[in-house]
């Protein structure tokens, strides 16, 4: 059967374990993966590891890069895994505006687990301060957007077991000839 171009988002705050469940999920469907953050322009990145909360007008034009580049490669007739804090429904809606059909997997978690797993990562610019202006900022997945597919996911699970709900809860294929990202 032929699948037709998906874009895997998982989204949600710093720290809840995006990078780790992209991977995972990009390795057993053979997708293209791309970490969001490597879409922000410098002064995003420059704002962030001084603790500074991004704010709208800084993130449309990186979203609608994003967005942009789930589009190319759908045209190329490929699904993508990727990262994306997408904290907003206005975010989703823009990023829902790419060609394919996007899904959202949604990790969450209490704060006190995910503050403490970002105290323990090393080398990202995003620091720990930052993270309550991100709990403030999250807006859950809409009862809309779950009824379309998208899935909200415990963080307190294992990678593995939520690759494996994922797999199974949208009927994803594995082991596919990865695209070119």
């Amino acid at each position: 059967m032929q699948y037709p171009p998906t874009h895997l988002v998982v989204m949600g705050v710093a720290g809840s374990g995006k990078s780790t469940l992209a991977a995972a999920l990009s390795e057993k469907t053979g997708w293209a993966c791309a970490e969001a953050d490597e879409f922000h322009p410098e002064a995003n990145i420059a704002k962030m590891s001084q603790g500074i909360p991004l704010q709208d007008e800084d993130r449309w034009p990186w979203l609608r890069e994003i967005r942009d580049w789930m589009t190319a490669q759908a045209k190329a007739g490929c699904s993508t895994v990727l990262t994306c804090s997408a904290l907003k429904k206005s975010y989703r809606r823009l990023l829902s505006q790419a060609e394919g059909r996007v899904i959202f997997l949604h990790l969450h978690g209490g704060p006190d687990l995910i503050s403490q797993r970002m105290q323990g990562r090393e080398g990202h610019f995003m620091p720990p301060t930052l993270l309550p202006s991100q709990l403030a900022t999250l807006e859950a997945l809409s009862q809309e957007e779950l009824d379309a597919g998208s899935l909200r996911l415990d963080i307190s699970h294992t990678p593995e077991e939520l690759v494996a709900a994922v797999v199974q809860a949208l009927d994803l294929p594995t082991g596919q000839a990865p695209c070119a990202s």
